[in-house]
């Protein structure tokens, strides 16, 4: 199986080009029916002894000891640190600074001057800087199976060679199934799910998702739409496939179901002349640099007659969330903070 994932899940994050952009609403991408067959998630340390954990794909993953040098996809890094990992974490891949040398959103809390930045962007991964880390588990987020997320093709043989791997599925499954087994993973790995910060975040977790139920039923019916913009399409996301949204219809959220989806039904791309095809209430808008912002789009005249525009009904996706209870529940508070506020608008 490949490790590069579909073009249209690639386009996630990749920058340029109307091509990639394509693809920005493909949130969550093919893995399966997404049960954690096989005791997906599980993992087992003797004190001392061999370390065994059984990821997504599923396939049971060992060492003499329990690993303490972990290297990761940065989302990933972020997920784990939000469970307690700290110095077991000593190298990433993927988006880590910006252009100005700040953290990028997606390392959340992590603290990235204390990581080795092995690749800054899709596409870079260096094998010596991997090497140089002396890897003891490389881990990241699996979209399609049997795929790892931002390991180059090129060199995915060279670089799995290296040390074992951990993937956790983050694609066509409720969001709580990623976060619980970064959960176990992280825990596997020496993290105490029962600090206080980790029982706080999940009790945050549960109390916004409670919260976002009972804005849903107070708001009568208010429609979301979740979607990006590039210079030449608008693109529909289709809720079935993205993990946040198959999580926030489950909280009772009604979203905007495109008819016909493209590139792996993961959206469906509308020309600008027809981007008022679906009427939504709400719009649950890209934020990430890969998409157009609302002072972008005002140079498109159909995106300002949009009705959820004209209202002022719009309020940010991060389309890549961060799989911790810590990473989600903000997300969860801000939705039910703007669904608190729309109102219908046919």
């Amino acid at each position: 199986m490949s490790s590069s994932p579909r073009l249209t899940r690639r386009g996630l994050l990749a920058a340029g080009g109307a091509t990639a952009l394509g693809a920005v609403l493909a949130a969550c991408g093919s893995s399966g029916d997404g049960k954690a067959s096989g005791g997906a998630g599980s993992g087992s340390t003797a004190a001392g002894g061999p370390w065994t954990f059984t990821d997504d794909r599923p396939q049971a993953v060992t060492a003499k000891t329990v690993p303490s040098r972990v290297v990761a996809f940065t989302g990933a890094a972020a997920a784990l640190a939000d469970f307690g990992l700290d110095k077991q974490l000593v190298g990433v891949f993927g988006e880590t600074r910006t252009a100005d040398g700040k953290a990028d959103p997606q390392a959340g809390s992590l603290d990235v001057d204390k990581v080795e930045i092995i690749g800054n962007a899709w596409g870079e991964f260096s094998i010596e800087k991997y090497a140089a880390l002396r890897p003891e588990l490389l881990v990241t987020h699996m979209y399609d199976p049997g795929a790892y997320w931002y390991v180059p093709d090129e060199s995915k043989d060279k670089i799995l060679a290296l040390a074992p791997q951990a993937l956790i599925s983050t694609g066509r499954v409720t969001i709580t199934q990623p976060i619980e087994h970064y959960a176990k993973l992280a825990e596997s790995l020496g993290a105490d799910l029962g600090a206080q910060q980790v029982v706080d975040a999940k009790a945050r977790f549960e109390k916004a998702s409670e919260e976002l139920r009972q804005a849903v039923k107070a708001a009568g019916g208010v429609k979301v739409m979740a979607c990006s913009g590039s210079a030449d399409l608008f693109y529909v996301s289709n809720p079935k496939v993205s993990c946040d949204l198959i999580y926030f219809a489950e909280l009772g959220v009604e979203f905007i179901q495109p008819e016909k989806t493209d590139g792996g039904d993961y959206y469906e791309g509308l020309s600008w002349e027809n981007a008022g095809k679906y009427p939504a209430d709400l719009l649950l808008l890209d934020q990430r640099s890969t998409a157009l912002q609302p002072k972008d789009l005002t140079a498109k005249p159909s995106w300002g007659q949009l009705p959820a525009v004209q209202a002022g009904q719009i309020t940010p996706w991060d389309a890549v969330p961060r799989f911790s209870y810590a990473g989600f529940a903000p997300l969860i508070e801000r939705l039910t903070a703007a669904i608190q506020k729309s109102r219908k608008l046919s």
